[in-house]
């Protein structure tokens, strides 16, 4: 579904700039703050340098405690570690697979307690500083009780808006009304081939985050610096790509919505398949469609389907490994985790990009039929 992405990129190019001075990284900073309702969004060279900056602005510090969905990418747990802080990792519910709320609130209530003007984890005594709820392949979380929790608490709210571009919240779009992270990854709905972005309605903290994500430069013209800086500006010519793409994001969102509708009305019927979920509230993004696999049902599991399905030469993959039982981040403390690890082991990923084929999408429905009951 291309349109002036060649042009556009071709005018970075001719012009020579490239680089983060050029004039498609500004515009594409305009269309995305447009788009999601914010005031400013601030580029970066991918999502998890804007989750690590967004933490910073949102004041996390070293051995803070920051709560993060135990079902996600690995990436805003990574950026907790990047600050020297502690991710706690609150199990998702079974409905629609995002961060679980109750459980939330109940850790907050039963195992914190407020000190020196803050909220301390009673287990390790440290400060809970801030929440990371994901937005996962597409779906909304239930954010306005997050938000309500975190408000009631001191937290700092910071959202992995990553995975769901364009999704709506009960009738709002994802990424707006906060602090918000963007992906522009290869594989998202609008793609710089790599990229991200903070967006926030607070100008202070979008100055920062262009402050911060620009070395911490602080003449413009001599090399001084007195605070930690980083290289995380989105280059113009990446943004070139997103500016053509966003020129065509509701087409893309359409089709993504159609794919998500055929799979439904394909699958929906088949035992042991369950088709990817959709809260009242919510309006997908539908990144990733994902079904899950009863095998006791469907006669195999996710993983053997998987398999099945890479015989016939199509391509299926897994969802993320649940935080609490990744290696990288072993001995951090979790909320639940039963919930994320049994839809992890039945969850399987379909082919959903942009542009996929009516004909292509049934033979993966015909091929899911027959390898069942």
């Amino acid at each position: 579904m291309l349109g002036n992405e060649v042009e556009y990129v071709t005018e970075s190019v001719t012009t020579t700039w490239v680089s983060t001075a050029g004039s498609f990284t500004s515009r594409f900073e305009r269309d995305i703050a447009a788009y999601v309702g914010a005031r400013r969004a601030v580029a970066t060279n991918s999502g998890t340098a804007a989750l690590h900056v967004a933490l910073l602005l949102a004041g996390v510090e070293p051995d803070d405690e920051v709560l993060v969905s135990d079902m996600t990418f690995i990436a805003p747990v990574n950026a907790v570690r990047y600050i020297g802080a502690w991710p706690v990792f609150v199990d998702a519910e079974d409905d629609y697979w995002q961060l679980d709320v109750e459980r939330m609130a109940e850790f907050l209530k039963r195992d914190c307690a407020p000190q020196n003007g803050g909220l301390v984890n009673r287990s390790t005594g440290r400060r809970v500083r801030a929440v990371i709820p994901v937005h996962l392949l597409g779906h909304p979380c239930d954010i306005d009780p997050i938000r309500e929790l975190a408000a009631r608490y001191g937290l700092v709210v910071v959202e992995d808006s990553t995975e769901s571009l364009g999704a709506l919240y009960k009738g709002r779009r994802i990424g707006s009304g906060g602090i918000s992270c963007l992906s522009f990854n290869g594989n998202k709905l609008v793609t710089t081939g790599g990229g991200g972005a903070i967006v926030t309605d607070d100008e202070e903290l979008a100055d920062r985050a262009v402050y911060l994500t620009t070395q911490a430069k602080d003449d413009p013209l001599e090399y001084i610096h007195t605070t930690i800086g980083f290289n995380y500006r989105m280059p113009s010519i990446n943004a070139a790509l997103g500016a053509a793409q966003f020129e065509k994001i509701d087409e893309r969102l359409a089709s993504k919505r159609e794919t998500a509708e055929r799979y439904a009305q394909g699958l929906g019927g088949i035992p042991g398949i369950s088709v990817m979920p959709q809260a009242p509230w919510a309006k997908p993004a539908w990144w990733l469609y994902t079904i899950r696999v009863d095998p006791s049902r469907y006669g195999r599991d996710s993983r053997a389907l998987m398999r099945g399905l890479a015989s016939e030469g199509i391509m299926s993959r897994p969802i993320f490994e649940p935080m609490h039982k990744s290696k990288a981040h072993e001995g951090m403390q979790a909320i639940g985790g039963e919930v994320a690890a049994r839809i992890v082991d039945e969850a399987l990923s379909l082919p959903s990009s942009v542009g996929l084929t009516e004909e292509d999408q049934q033979r993966v429905i015909d091929s899911i039929k027959e390898f069942g009951p």
